[in-house]
């Protein structure tokens, strides 16, 4: 009998489906419904910090009193956090499977009295939204990666429930980020945080929001990067995601290492059904490849595992397309 279940970030989850944070799980009710489909566990949506701190300022803007900004900030904050705490108490009445909390901060208190709040309203782990872009000139390239280890010590000091880091692509060393983030107990990571994709509107001489959603064409440097930092950092698990829209992508970053898949624009586009179609889908192509779980085949197609693993690491088209006019 063929087994969907797998080990992610020290959970046990029923299928490698992952619902990610976005507006899709900002409802218990929701949430109920993607465990219904075969999700294997829930990341909320994403508390933030700038957001907050955004509609504070544009309350601000409506008052000639700057004597009340302090109590409008702290409203607009406990009101926020409260909600959240909220969200994650209904999900988890509503659904067994496991309920991530994530969060995005920029200030070193905020993230220690947000984290420890999350976990007493019972989140089943923590997922750190990390998307610092560094635009410093003067910076040495390090900087950003090192903040990360800085806000994971941190959180590690105040929270027992795992703690997993959603990075962005674009690192300088992505294989030694995922290693330091493991040796100060990180439990996973997120391959990749999709960021905001900015446009340039010509006629109106403005800058406007670009792609919302990932595609197919993202896949490639998620499979990348899952093969290689699985491959050559052992002991913290991997979900893969970016660019995971069918039954064939979730089967391809399982092969590549991940231990999970998190999925949001294919589940805007098609709903929670998509979720029943790719777990029959997986369990069909197991059943007639010969395998009976997961662990049997994650991994072993990734940069330790496979003959050449530089063609994990090729970065140009020279060999693939010299005989081609």
């Amino acid at each position: 009998m063929v087994k969907l279940q797998t080990q992610y970030a020290g959970l046990s989850l029923q299928s490698p489906i992952i619902i990610g944070s976005s507006g899709l799980t900002n409802s218990a009710e929701r949430n109920k419904a993607y465990e219904k489909a075969g999700a294997g566990a829930i990341v909320l949506k994403s508390l933030f910090e700038e957001q907050m701190e955004m509609q504070s300022d544009a309350l601000l803007l409506e008052t000639d009193h700057p004597e009340v900004y302090d109590f409008i900030k702290g409203y607009v904050k406990a009101n926020h956090v409260e909600t959240y705490l909220e969200l994650i108490k209904e999900s988890k009445k509503a659904c067994s499977i496991p309920i991530i909390a994530s969060v995005n901060c920029y200030k070193a208190d905020s993230w220690i009295d947000f984290a420890s709040r999350l976990q007493e309203a019972g989140a089943d782990a923590l997922e750190l939204n990390l998307l610092l872009l560094d635009t410093d000139i003067h910076s040495n390239g390090n900087e950003t990666e090192e903040s990360y280890i800085r806000i994971l010590r941190m959180i590690k000091q105040v929270v027992s429930i795992p703690v997993t880091i959603k990075l962005s692509k674009y690192t300088s060393n992505l294989p030694a980020l995922v290693n330091k983030l493991k040796a100060n107990g990180a439990a996973g990571v997120v391959l990749f945080n999709r960021m905001y994709q900015p446009d340039i509107d010509i006629n109106k001489m403005q800058i406007v929001l670009g792609q919302l959603f990932s595609s197919h064409t993202d896949l490639s440097d998620t499979i990348r990067w899952t093969a290689i930092a699985s491959g050559l950092v052992k002991g913290i698990d991997i979900a893969s995601s970016t660019g995971v829209h069918d039954w064939e992508s979730a089967i391809k970053c399982l092969l590549a290492g991940a231990s999970a898949v998190q999925m949001c624009s294919a589940i805007y586009t098609h709903g929670a059904e998509i979720i029943t179609q790719i777990n029959t889908c997986i369990e069909e192509w197991m059943h007639q490849a010969g395998y009976e779980n997961l662990s049997q085949f994650i991994g072993k197609l990734n940069y330790a595992n496979i003959s050449d693993p530089t063609l994990y690491e090729r970065c140009q088209f020279m060999k693939y397309l010299s005989n081609r006019d």
